[in-house]
């Protein structure tokens, strides 16, 4: 009984080891590569340029280590690594909502202009059905 304690007290403190936060500057190569995304590689780059001097923050992280970028460095922070404590806020991705509305205005504008037409629609257009003609309108 004890043991399958014992099992259970390491399996959880190792789950909580897991999900916590990776600091740049205190982590090892192993701690470093517990981050999806960083390989030998990329934690054998960040350790050099460590030694130069720590790392100030995200912006700094960004442009000493090659082959991070501003996309690589929010998935990075998503997964848990931390610049002097702090989350990568950078532009990040934009809404999808804005985007998805005006594209699909865009496209009614454009189911609208085919069926005017008589041309056929393409695949994106014929997926969406047509704005039904309102009562009493002559054709």
């Amino acid at each position: 009984m004890f043991r399958k304690l014992m099992a259970g007290f390491i399996a959880l403190l190792w789950s909580v080891m897991a999900l916590a936060a990776v600091e740049v500057n205190k982590a090892n190569e192993a701690e470093l590569t517990s981050i999806k995304g960083i390989g030998p590689a990329m934690s054998a780059r960040i350790l050099e340029e460590r030694k130069s001097s720590a790392f100030k923050d995200w912006p700094d992280f960004i442009a000493r280590v090659k082959g991070v970028g501003e996309p690589t460095a929010a998935k990075f922070s998503g997964d848990g690594l931390t610049v002097n404590g702090t989350s990568y806020k950078g532009q990040g991705a934009k809404p999808a909502a804005k985007d998805t509305a005006a594209k699909d205005a865009k496209d009614a504008k454009d189911t609208k202009d085919t069926a005017a037409k008589g041309a056929k629609p393409t695949k994106d257009q014929a997926a969406k059905p047509a704005t039904p003609a309102k009562a009493g309108a002559a054709s």
